[in-house]
Order: C-alpha cells, then sequence, then structure tokens
C-alpha cells in the first residue's frame, strides 16, 4: 500500500442539505434531492469509503486498516479501526442545537463508540450565516435546563458569523450547530453520536419531529467550557503551512500552495483535502489533475509525494499528533 488512495464518496440526505455538494465541490450527486453531507473518509461500522484507484480499488478503508495496519499507521500504534472521519458539509438549513460525547462516555454507550472531538474549516458564508459555538459565559445546567423547557436554548448559545477561511475547533462535550449558509470541511474524531438539545421545532420527513436527547444532553455537555472564538492560524517553520488545529486526537494544517512541494513522509499516514486551485502529483497511481473538493490519503509507508499547483492553491493536511 504504497500509493495515494482516492475513495469514493458517499453522501448523506439530511432534512438540512442542498446542492452545492455538486455546484461548489464538483461532487456526483444523484441528479434530484438535496445532499447534506459528503463523507470522503469514513471507516465507521457500516459506513466504509471504497478504494477507487490502482490495485487496491474496491477494498474498503476497514479492510485496509485489518490487512495493512503497518503500512498505514506506520510507527503510529495500529488501531482496530481508522480512527479519522472527513467530511463535506451543506448546511442550506441550520442543524439541531447538540452535543457529543468523549471517549469515555462513547465507550458505555449500546454499541459503544468513539467521543467526537471535531474541526471546521469554513468553505463559504452567506452574508449573516450563524455558527452556534459553546455556550454563554456562566450558563448553568439549570439554566440550560429551563431554557429547553421554556423554548429559549438560542439565548443560551454564543453565536458567531464566521467568515470563509475560519477554522473552529470544537472539542466533545462542547454544544454546537451550523447555521444554514454554510458550507463546511470537517476533520472529526471517527463516530456518529449524537444528542439533540433543540431542533427548532421542526418536523422531519416523516412529518413527526426528530427526536431530541435532553437528558443526554444536559449530562454530556462541559459547562465550565464557554464560548468557541475562531483559531488564530499559528505560523510553522514552512511558510506555506500554518497551524489550526493541534490536540489529542489530529492536527489540522492549511496550506497556500503555488508551485511544487512534497506533503507526507513523516512515518504517518496524511489525509489532504484541496479546497481552492489545482494540483497535480508526480505519483503514478494519482496521475489526474486534482480540484476543489477532491480529497486523498497518504499511507505512511507512501512516504512522501511531490505535488505541483498548477495554480494558486489552499488545501488542508490532516494527521495524528
Amino acid at each position: 500500500m504504497n500509493y495515494p488512495l482516492i475513495f469514493e464518496p458517499t453522501f448523506r440526505d439530511y432534512i438540512w442539505g442542498g446542492r452545492r455538494l455538486a455546484t461548489v465541490l464538483g461532487k456526483p450527486l444523484p441528479a434530484e434531492g438535496d445532499f447534506a453531507e459528503s463523507w470522503e473518509i469514513v471507516d465507521h461500522g457500516d459506513d466504509q469509503s471504497i478504494v477507487a484507484n490502482g490495485p487496491l480499488k474496491g477494498k474498503t478503508l476497514g479492510t485496509l486498516v485489518k490487512d495493512f495496519p503497518q503500512d498505514l499507521f506506520g510507527s503510529k500504534p495500529a488501531t482496530g479501526t481508522f480512527p479519522l472521519l472527513f467530511k463535506f458539509l451543506d448546511a442550506n438549513r441550520d442543524l439541531s442545537i447538540q452535543v457529543h460525547p468523549d471517549d469515555v462516555m462513547g465507550a458505555t454507550l449500546d454499541p459503544p463508540d468513539l467521543g467526537k472531538t471535531e474541526a471546521w474549516y469554513i468553505l463559504d458564508a452567506e452574508p449573516g450565516a450563524k455558527v452556534y459555538v459553546g455556550l454563554k459565559d456562566e450558563v448553568t445546567r439549570e439554566a440550560l435546563a429551563e431554557a429547553v423547557a421554556t423554548n429559549k436554548v438560542i439565548d443560551c448559545m454564543h453565536v458567531i458569523e464566521p467568515k470563509t477561511g475560519d477554522c473552529l475547533f470544537i472539542p466533545a462535550k462542547t454544544v454546537h450547530a451550523l447555521g444554514k449558509g454554510l458550507l463546511v470541511a470537517e476533520i472529526q474524531q471517527a463516530s456518529n453520536t449524537t444528542f439533540r438539545l433543540f431542533d427548532w421545532n421542526r418536523v422531519g420527513a416523516d412529518g413527526k419531529p426528530r427526536p431530541l436527547h435532553v437528558d443526554q444532553s444536559l449530562n454530556t455537555i462541559d459547562f465550565e467550557r464557554g464560548p468557541v472564538e475562531p483559531r488564530v492560524p499559528q505560523p510553522t517553520s514552512d511558510p506555506v503551512i500554518s497551524r489550526l488545529v493541534t490536540c489529542e486526537k489530529f492536527v489540522l494544517d492549511r496550506w497556500k500552495l503555488e508551485g511544487r512541494k512534497s506533503i507526507g513522509g513523516t512515518d504517518k499516514f496524511h489525509i489532504v483535502a484541496i479546497l481552492e486551485g489545482k494540483i497535480r502529483t508526480s505519483h503514478a497511481q494519482l496521475d489526474q489533475a486534482l480540484g476543489k473538493g477532491s480529497t486523498f490519503l497518504i499511507p505512511a509507508k507512501c512516504g512522501p509525494i511531490q505535488i505541483n499547483a498548477v495554480q494558486p492553491t489552499v488545501l488542508l493536511d490532516m494527521y495524528l499528533p
């Protein structure tokens, strides 16, 4: 497994989606319907990315983890599943106000799951689009419970209007939601456990209110955490690369690239997502132009690959700490 892997995206048609995964990111959505998420790299139970290029074409990511752990992870300890999930989201409507458990709480669920720490990168923000990220200072469990009962949850939330290029880090146990009008890239732990605290009093596709998980949410939220603000990009030793997030679950870097540069070769896997521009690589198994919305995975065994930005390019590089 010594070449960069492209996977077939899988799409989620949640009620808050739209069509920008196709119109902006070039995803091959079905001709009809609204789609909320494109899961680019995932190994979570039955949700499996399938290799779309090279000798491993047709294999699932879960199979690669099982059959080629050292090739994939390098010197990092192999895990039973691929630990990260990368996706694009089209928020055509507000998402529910929600919270995710941490690893300790996730392990107690039936079935057990990882916690979900995540980070958002804002690809596009319509004027006035909002994110709901963390509670206002000094909101207590009792105050939030009262707000749920009186339909005033939003009054407790810290609300900001992000701009294109902003990054927000959402540790597990932080209450949050994306607002309508946002196109987002998200890196997260490979978990799909969500507790809904508030869903805007709307109904699902079946005409019934979607279920809420008020008690689970109140038991999960870290009431000491407070508001979340956009990350300040940190310079690195390489002027092309800015560090957006470093945490125990992942590292998220942003590259602003013109010309040629190598990526990978750090004895660990790298997830690479193209946000603007276009690149070509020097590798025979990835001999194609990759533009906005393209994602690939560089296994540890692959080593560094050369990429050439044929247009000024912005990309995300994501890997384990």
